[in-house]
């Protein structure tokens, strides 16, 4: 290796090294402040803690007193809602765009695109009317209505941007795999299911890792749109905090706690992730 390519490459190490620092210092400085007495956590900054002066206590005292297993429970039924809900819509709807020939096919998309452009703030007391029009039905409001989990999760199950995703996953495969499968009697639903759906995997998997990181990181329409039964791991770390003003560890441990599934999720699925978000950069 030559020196300049040689110094190029630790240069773009160095970089790379002091971003990720930035990335993680806030992450590390969460933990520490969260196994730190309160006396000491209010005194002065704080950048290490011994493992034996560690306080483990403020995280039971977020389970239990601060409620944040209800919390992250409700958070894992709506966010499940979300994501199943994205990502048979965008699949569905992909696939119409990809493979079938209709009028205005690519009108109607451009459409669809245009949902991406348009603030939730903007829809957002419209949608609080209909879940609460919802409550008023028999049966169908015990579900869907205002404070019910099928309510929370009712507006976010479609979404422009995951259909398209896929579609360009969808694109990207080649035409003939349709005409085969066509003279081998495979109809949409059986060529969508069997062929399109697992050669698409890696996107279909990264639309489910943005629609979960979305869906867990709401807080303004769970925080209206729910009562205290419901309430979500982002509006509940708000009253948490409320409640540990003279426990400031137990809010950072709140904070941990909430935090743990985004990063279980990120380093399970890192590579489907940047597979899937270049899945469909050649073809579309």
């Amino acid at each position: 290796m030559s020196g300049r390519r040689w110094y190029r490459t630790a240069g773009r190490y160095a970089t790379l090294t002091v971003l990720a620092l930035m990335f993680v210092f806030p992450l590390y400085m969460m933990v520490v402040n969260s196994l730190l007495p309160p006396e000491q956590l209010l005194k002065k900054a704080n950048f290490w803690v011994s493992p034996g002066d560690a306080l483990w206590g403020g995280y039971s005292t977020a389970w239990n007193d601060g409620h944040i297993g209800e919390y992250l429970g409700n958070s894992v039924v709506v966010t499940t809602l979300i994501v199943a809900g994205q990502v048979v819509t965008a699949v569905l709807a992909a696939y119409a765009f990809a493979f079938l020939d209709f009028p205005l096919k690519r009108t109607l998309f451009v459409v669809f695109l245009t949902t991406m452009m348009i603030p939730f703030e903007v829809v957002f007391f419209v949608n609080l009317d209909t879940i609460t029009d919802f409550g008023d039905l028999p049966l169908v409001g015990d579900y869907v209505g205002f404070d019910t989990y099928g309510g929370l999760a009712l507006p976010f199950l479609a979404t422009g941007f995951g259909a398209f995703l896929v579609r360009q996953a969808f694109l990207s495969l080649p035409r003939d795999l349709r005409d085969a499968a066509a003279l081998d009697g495979y109809g949409h639903f059986r060529f969508l299911t069997r062929v399109a759906i697992p050669l698409a995997r890696p996107s279909i998997a990264a639309l489910g890792l943005f629609a979960f990181f979305g869906a867990w990181n709401q807080y303004l329409w769970p925080l209206v749109a729910s009562t205290e039964d419901h309430r979500t791991v982002q509006v509940g770390l708000g009253f948490v905090s409320e409640g540990s003003v003279d426990q400031v560890n137990v809010a950072f441990a709140a904070l941990v706690l909430a935090s743990i599934p985004l990063f279980v999720l990120l380093i399970v699925f890192q590579k489907q992730l940047v597979r899937g978000l270049t899945a469909g950069a050649v073809k579309g």
